[in-house]
């Protein structure tokens, strides 16, 4: 425990905190990860059940294959088994987990066997273990079961090892979110004898599996990452544990490396000596960089420096981090002790021991805080080739503290400062006779250290004291001080203005920093909410570039996938060419899905650095970046905000993209739809008729002589029904055809309603021969805007469609009646109505009511032709069922003529 720091400053951390409170309510998920298929996870998961059921636990079995284990299937008594859902697929019936079964029995306890399983197409998830995720969210708890190699980050060193690729993965976050995870080991001899035995698998299946699989250097390797990625969740665990119990580490369950750097030549050898002194005690290991009011004040080249080593630390395989702190030491240490670090790897200074005294040393009092954490303290690395500084500094000291060019505006700034500190207080003395002048010349010091910071406070601090000397202590006008009582006076307003200005800087730096992160966030945030509102994949891009080139002060390109290869699609400022060693950069990124270019490991040759845009599913882009000045392009910082911005644009492009991909599955669906609609219309409305036409005109030829006058007149009519149905199914292709291709234009002008419906009428006198017609036609009906030809077409198309659907001798009624400037006109029927879910799908195209035996079937496409001519000129039809009686009613709303109302004859019946 850290002398220097009392318990009470111990607080459980808010981020622990908080993700506890997210798992109230959640239920607890308990993983069996094993090495292979084999090892007995299955049985081991069963053997656990069957115990907590014995404790009086409600437990189920979801889903668990046994695949013909009698061992294994001895343990399934005494377990309630919900049912397997049945789904059909290409002629097959699969089983599958019933998750809305196991959500409305609601138990305890449920067991999903094989979590990477992937569920059969129209189910509600794709993956099983996306059912787990909800089983979870529901209180419910899981126990499961997985084979390491199925983990999403393993997969390509999985493929490595045993040179097969497994396809169906999980996200590594299920582990990251599991409660419990127990390991089911068995040692590679074991298993390669069970499987020899048969309790694997078949024999045959068993034999190339030995072959292939299931090798001893396969197993072993298998197995040993299975136990590094338990240990690596549970030492996670741990620290989220110590976090939330606010427990000060470490706790030397697991050896974990800090590494310190700063802007010395030899930072580089130092983090190679901290990958080294983890590699031989086998643990992870991070470089920290403690940020500090005098960052701020590095030159470019310093900066450079850290961020180099930074570089060199994930290159390595080590994390690196930036930490904002007010003292480096105590950063470090809080960072250390947070994260549960062990060993804490720094360099040592070789400034004097004067030095030291003066202005103290980070090592020593880190040494004084580290409590149980071992400090490694290196000797001087040997120099780097071209180092300039003789002298390495201390864990966040800078050989860079200083610029180069002392920029004299701030001094400047501080001498005005202080000119008016002075002409205040001789004002304050010569109005007010006030002697306590002092505490002006102390304003004017803090007022420059808010302005400018440590160094041009410090200046000022000198120059008030001299003024205030000069000004204002007897003898005036010298720097002579004869009052001993005022040499006291001087000296404690010196101590006190160089304290002052310490504090006011340093909290005038760490304001800057929270600043600048302040404006990074908002930044980001505001990225977030525009990224959510576009809709257009150029717009996505434009403000992608943008945002990159206004945040990171780059030039930027962004290239999106164009058949077999990548293309340019935005840039900013605009740029749309590539030189061919850019472009191959950019290829090889995209194809390999790692950093290529300038500051890459691969063609580091060309201008621009290429890293790719991903998500979970792989690379969706790849963005190229560049600037004119020398050396790295981004500091590790940078590198991590550009990562969130490009995390950020693949999920967005990866949005637009599913959009489009479901408006495109949308079409191709309803193109197949219409398709066979199309065939089947075709096959039935084209065949039939031209059937009767072929049989009436066999019929005619074979045997016309031995037929009489009437046989002959009715074939002869057949032939003529059946030819004239045919054309109007023709018309009414051609007539959608239109429609479809935005050529119907309507030739409007004012009509006469009255003679269109006659007109209707007489064309339609054979399909209503067997119906009643009724007409209710006011007088004074005004002229309508229509054009006179389309709206016959549908008029006898609405007829058409009742004479189809009413029963022989019933009554079909036209009405007409003036409504609010519009003339509403409705075809009234006396059939069986229309299915209220079908009032607005029978003007779909090819979409027909199953019609009744001995009824016409129609094309489907009448009532889609009457929408669509309706609509073409300014109207509207709907459908509806009548309240008096069984039958359908279709009414037209017409726009009305600007003309003269001119009276409607009456019709003739």
């Amino acid at each position: 425990m850290n002398a220097d720091r009392p318990d009470t400053d111990h607080r459980p951390s808010p981020e622990a905190l908080l993700h506890q409170a997210e798992q109230e309510g959640r239920g607890r998920l308990k993983i069996f990860l094993g090495a292979a298929p084999g090892v007995g996870k299955t049985y081991e998961m069963l053997q656990t059940a069957q115990a907590k059921h014995r404790e009086g636990v409600d437990t189920v079995v979801g889903v668990v294959e046994t695949h013909g284990r009698k061992d294994t299937e001895a343990l399934l008594p005494g377990l309630e088994i919900v049912p397997r859902r049945q789904v059909e697929y290409s002629g097959h019936v699969l089983e599958e987990m019933d998750l809305d079964a196991i959500l409305a029995r609601r138990p305890t306890l449920v067991l999903v066997d094989e979590l990477a399983h992937r569920n059969a197409p129209g189910s509600r998830h794709p993956k099983r273990y996306l059912d787990v995720e909800e089983l979870l969210d529901a209180g419910i708890d899981v126990f499961t079961t997985l084979n390491i190699q199925h983990l999403e980050s393993l997969n390509d060193v999985v493929a490595k090892i045993t040179r097969i690729r497994v396809r169906e993965t999980v996200p590594d976050s299920i582990i990251d979110r599991a409660d419990d995870l127990e390991v089911v080991d068995l040692t590679p001899e074991d298993l390669i004898q069970r499987l020899k035995e048969g309790k694997v698998y078949v024999p045959a299946q068993a034999e190339r599996a030995v072959r292939h699989y299931f090798q001893p250097g396969n197993l072993t390797a298998l197995r040993e990452l299975a136990l590094r990625r338990t240990a690596q969740r549970v030492d996670d665990q741990m620290v989220d544990y110590m976090r939330a119990h606010a427990i000060a580490g470490p706790w030397a369950a697991g050896e974990r490396v800090l590494v310190g750097v700063n802007d010395a030549p030899s930072c580089a050898a130092v983090v190679r000596y901290a990958r080294v002194f983890a590699d031989r005690l086998h643990a992870p290991w991070t470089a920290i960089y403690i940020e500090t009011s005098r960052t701020h004040r590095l030159g470019e080249a310093a900066r450079d420096r850290i961020s180099e080593c930074q570089r060199l630390a994930q290159r390595l395989g080590g994390e690196a981090v930036t930490v904002p702190a007010a003292d480096v030491t105590q950063g470090l240490i809080d960072y250390a002790r947070d994260n549960n670090f062990t060993h804490v790897v720094i360099a040592k200074s070789q400034r004097s021991r004067w030095s030291e005294l003066w202005r103290g040393s980070n090592t020593h009092r880190l040494i004084r805080r580290a409590g149980d954490i071992h400090i490694h303290v290196i000797a001087e690395p040997q120099r780097e080739v071209g180092a300039k500084s003789s002298v390495i500094p201390e864990i966040g000291e800078s050989v860079a503290a200083r610029p180069d060019r002392v920029d004299a505006a701030p001094y400047l700034g501080s001498l005005g400062i202080v000119a008016a500190a002075l002409a205040v207080g001789e004002a304050m003395q010569y109005w007010l006779a006030v002697q306590s002048i002092s505490l002006v010349f102390l304003t004017a010091v803090l007022a420059s250290a808010i302005a400018y910071g440590l160094w041009p406070s410090l200046f000022a601090c000198l120059v008030s004291v001299l003024a205030y000397n000069f000004f204002f202590l007897p003898p005036l006008y010298t720097f002579t001080i004869a009052d001993p009582e005022n040499v006291v006076a001087l000296f404690f307003f010196a101590v006190v203005a160089v304290i002052a200005s310490n504090l006011a800087a340093r909290v005038r730096a760490q304001a800057v920093a929270a600043q600048q992160r302040a404006k990074t966030t908002e930044d980001l945030y505001l990225f977030s909410r525009k990224l959510a509102g576009v809709v257009t994949l150029d717009e996505l891009l434009w403000a992608t570039a943008y945002q990159v080139a206004l945040m990171l002060k780059v030039r930027v390109v962004l290239l999106l996938p164009e058949g077999e290869s990548i293309a340019v699609r935005a840039g900013y400022p605009p740029e749309d060419l590539l030189d061919e060693a850019d472009l191959a950069a950019a290829k090889w990124c995209w194809q390999n899905n790692r950093p290529a270019g300038r500051d890459a490991d691969t063609l580091p040759g060309t201008r621009r650095l290429f890293l790719p845009i991903r998500t979970g599913r792989g690379a969706v882009g790849v963005v190229g970046i560049d600037n004119d000045s020398p050396g790295p392009l981004l500091s590790p910082d940078q590198r991590r905000l550009l990562d969130a911005l490009s995390d950020q644009t693949a999920l967005a492009i990866e949005r637009i993209n599913l959009a489009a991909d479901l408006d495109r599955a949308k079409i191709v669906a309803e193109t197949d739809r219409l398709r066979s609609a199309l065939l089947t219309s075709l096959s039935h409305d084209l065949r039939t008729p031209l059937a009767s036409i072929l049989g009436s005109a066999t019929t005619l030829d074979s045997y016309g002589s031995r037929l009489d006058e009437q046989a002959r007149r009715e074939l002869t009519g057949t032939i003529r029904e059946e030819a004239e149905r045919l054309n109007r199914f023709i018309a009414n292709l051609l007539d959608m055809t239109r429609l479809e291709s935005g050529a119907i234009e309507p030739r409007m002008g004012a009509v006469d309603l009255a003679e269109l419906i006659g007109s209707a009428l007489e064309r339609a006198t054979k399909i209503l021969a067997a119906h009643r017609v009724e007409l209710d036609i006011p007088a004074d009906l005004p002229m309508l805007d229509l054009d006179p030809v389309l709206f016959e077409q549908v008029l006898f198309n609405l007829l058409d469609n009742a004479a189809k659907y009413a029963p022989s001798g019933s009554l079909i009624r036209i009405e007409t009646r003036e409504d609010r400037g519009r003339v509403r006109l409705a075809v009234i029927d006396e059939g069986s109505g229309i299915a209220p879910a079908d009032l607005e799908r029978v003007f779909d195209k090819f979409y027909r009511v199953h019609a009744q035996d001995r009824q016409r079937a129609g094309t489907g496409l009448g009532l889609a032709i009457c929408r669509g001519f309706i609509e073409a000129m300014g109207g509207a039809i709907v459908a509806e069922n009548r309240r008096d009686r069984p039958g359908a009613i279709f009414t037209l709303t017409l726009p009305m003529s600007a003309k003269v109302r001119q009276p409607t004859e009456a019709i003739a019946k």
